[in-house]
């Protein structure tokens, strides 16, 4: 019977060692919560995803969730349990436009950071004939002297990109006549037939029409971003502060898990993650696609983050300014 009992003692506290209580993290998949529809920023995640998957031992899948401006897919990130095992794909707009706007009740700080991604700045380009301006600062100087009779678009007005233009003109006194457009694309269309005078484009946008365009500024202080428009000169080149800096005038996402997720699980994911942002491999992989690695650690966090809610309502403001001076 003693023998049996002990047997029986073994083979229990063999079980309990075998047991989910000393799993390895992670055990399964893992998913990426991403909050638009299928596209160019969506596979540069999945670059970033795949390799880190690779390292931890498991499939990271990026799943698209748009709806919301963003809102949907932080929601249902945050349906799911805080155990590593959903990640937030945290781009700027549901992680700071849309609280700052009233549309959603999380704040940045909610959030344990992993590491920031991958950001997209956007760029003034003219026609690629365009010869009235040697330079942004001459297009600026004019559109101070001559208010509203050059025409531009950011694409989508109050947009991020809206909010980044409006500042700059704000800062140098410029102001020309918005012309918005559902897509980006389209504005190109008609910056190449001569109805527009400059837009705000991004990366993406730039690839494809590259022989139809000219970058007079990059809108960012980052200097890695000149890269993406094949070494174009950043604003303040030209001597102008745009009033915005580092991750605020861009597109931005940095990846993000819940607050109430286990110590050493947000550990290995930013060890992970840590390690597939300084491979220059995926650097590279990532700069062909028009997205540069912001490469912000975890401990810089707040103080890239906080900063950006302020930033982008000085950017609001700057669109009811132009709005105030188009209506002079």
């Amino acid at each position: 019977m003693t023998l049996f009992k002990t047997f029986t003692a073994a083979a229990f506290g063999a079980a309990m060692l075998a047991g989910p209580a000393l799993a390895e993290f992670p055990e399964r998949n893992i998913e990426n919560i991403y909050p638009w529809a299928p596209g160019a920023t969506m596979a540069a995640s999945q670059v970033i995803a795949d390799a880190m998957g690779e390292r931890l031992g498991v499939n990271i899948s990026v799943v698209s969730t748009p709806g919301a401006g963003g809102v949907k897919a932080f929601e249902t990130a945050l349906s799911r349990p805080a155990d590593g095992y959903t990640l937030f794909d945290g781009y700027v707009a549901p992680l700071v436009l849309q609280p700052m706007q009233g549309n959603a009740n999380w704040s940045y700080t909610d959030f344990a950071p992993l590491w920031s991604a991958t950001s997209n700045a956007f760029a003034i380009a003219v026609r690629a004939d365009e010869n009235r301006f040697a330079d942004v600062k001459a297009l600026l100087e004019y559109a101070a002297a001559n208010p509203g009779e050059l025409r531009y678009s950011p694409g989508t007005a109050g947009a991020l990109p809206h909010m980044v233009a409006a500042k700059v003109m704000q800062q140098t006194g410029a102001v020309a006549q918005l012309v918005p457009y559902p897509e980006i694309d389209n504005a190109v269309r008609d910056l190449r037939g001569n109805i527009l005078d400059f837009v705000v484009i991004n990366p993406g946008v730039y690839k494809v029409n590259k022989d139809d365009v000219k970058i007079l500024a990059v809108l960012s202080t980052l200097e890695r971003s000149s890269s993406t428009y094949d070494g174009a000169p950043l604003i303040g080149a030209a001597g102008i502060d745009m009033g915005m800096s580092n991750l605020s005038p861009m597109g931005w996402n940095w990846w993000l898990v819940r607050k109430d997720t286990p110590a050493d699980i947000i550990a290995k994911l930013q060890d992970a993650m840590g390690a597939v942002m300084n491979d220059e491999t995926i650097q590279t992989k990532l700069l062909d696609m028009g997205y540069v690695p912001t490469l912000f650690s975890p401990e810089q966090y707040e103080e890239i983050v906080g900063p950006v809610a302020e930033q982008l309502r000085s950017g609001i403001d700057a669109i009811a300014w132009e709005k105030e001076q188009l209506a002079k």
